[in-house]
């Protein structure tokens, strides 16, 4: 057995098992920690098909952003675990039963090819999967797709910024145009205010803090008075 198929048992195996657990994880955190392994396995597939462009944004795009995305969404969510996993058992056989007839519709399409499948050599200094490769045929003979696919992700960001974009009640705005209208008087006006007397007002402060004290005294007098009347 060659190197390059050990390794392809090797990777298909952890990808496997990987994606068995996605499933089968209580804890959605695990889940989603297996699935980025998945993921890296097989962007190994792809590195030994010499699709090196492919493994790349496999390992960029869905696990250095969707991912990060996912887990960020699963550990900020408050997910009651037990209750999601309520009837798991129940929808076992029904879930089984469609896994299985999905195998078998696979093998059959992937069988009949394989039957009819004859090895060439690759050409001499052909990169199948390279960037160069790939960006002819999305600029050449798929432009109209690839355009499309920016127009309807286009819209979908709009779509979400529109969405979002509610009007707040503890956010202060103003609008542009009276900002340019306004003139020098709008902006300062001068008020004339009479001269406040400093040794007056000092002296006004502190003849009431004594008018204050005095009448504070006196209701604690009387108060005293009439507890010993009472007290007698």
């Amino acid at each position: 057995m060659e190197f390059k198929t050990a390794l392809f048992y090797v990777f298909s195996a952890i990808m496997i098992l990987a994606a068995t657990r996605v499933i089968t994880a209580r804890n959605p955190v695990h889940a989603a920690l297996f699935l980025v392994l998945a993921f890296f396995n097989a962007a190994g597939i792809w590195m030994l098909l010499k699709a090196e462009f492919l493994a790349i944004v496999l390992v960029l795009v869905y696990v250095g952003a969707v991912m990060v995305l996912f887990l960020f969404v699963v550990m900020m969510l408050d997910i009651n675990i037990d209750r999601m996993r309520e009837g798991f058992w129940g929808y076992l056989p029904l879930a089984s039963g469609i896994g299985a007839l999905i195998v078998l519709e696979m093998a059959a399409v992937l069988w009949r090819g394989f039957l009819t499948f004859e090895q060439q050599p690759a050409a001499a200094g052909m990169n199948i999967g390279g960037t160069k490769e790939l960006g002819i045929l999305i600029y050449t003979r798929y432009i109209f797709g690839f355009e499309v696919a920016a127009v309807i992700l286009l819209v979908a960001i709009i779509a979400a910024v529109a969405l979002t974009l509610r009007k707040r009640k503890d956010t202060k705005s103003f609008d542009p145009a009276d900002a340019v209208r306004v003139k020098r008087n709008d902006r300062l006006r001068i008020i004339k205010m009479a001269a406040i007397d400093q040794p007056a007002l000092d002296a006004a402060s502190t003849a009431a803090a004594l008018a204050a004290a005095e009448a504070g005294a006196v209701v604690a007098t009387e108060s005293a008075t009439a507890a010993a009347k009472e007290t007698k």
